[in-house]
């Protein structure tokens, strides 16, 4: 079986979203900027699978030491996968894609911030119990 993981980060009620956006975005407080640094440095050297909204907003410097793949919904999720056998894969983006991956996810490494504010995308618990074919 891959090694397939997500690192993402969730408000204190499941909040992942804001107008295509992290809700917390730009916010510098020092749980947010430690959140940001976490995530590059636990998928630095990894195949890092993310939607095209995710992958517009990967910063330039996070290309050299991973390998960033755009996913589209048109594409199988075991068949991207396979393209990276051996590699540990991590699942960013959004819902649409937890939703499609949750599956064949291994890890789920969710941390809580203490964001309680607005949202238009939440977690979805169910991701992580998704039956695997």
């Amino acid at each position: 079986m891959a090694d397939i993981r997500v690192i993402c980060a969730i408000g204190q009620r499941g909040q992942l979203g804001l107008h295509g956006r992290l809700p917390w975005e730009g916010n510098t407080e020092p749980d947010y900027v430690a959140d940001v640094a976490r995530f590059f440095e636990l998928s630095r050297g990894h195949v890092l699978l993310v939607g095209p909204r995710t992958y517009a907003s990967v910063p330039a410097f996070a290309f050299e030491d991973r390998t960033i793949v755009e996913i589209r919904s048109s594409m199988r999720p075991q068949d991207v996968i396979e393209k990276y056998a051996g590699r540990v894969i991590i699942v960013g983006g959004g819902p649409p894609v937890y939703a499609a991956y949750a599956p064949l996810i291994r890890h789920w490494d969710i941390n809580r911030l203490p964001y309680d504010g607005e949202a238009d995308r939440w977690f979805d618990p169910q991701w992580l119990v998704a039956s695997r074919d």
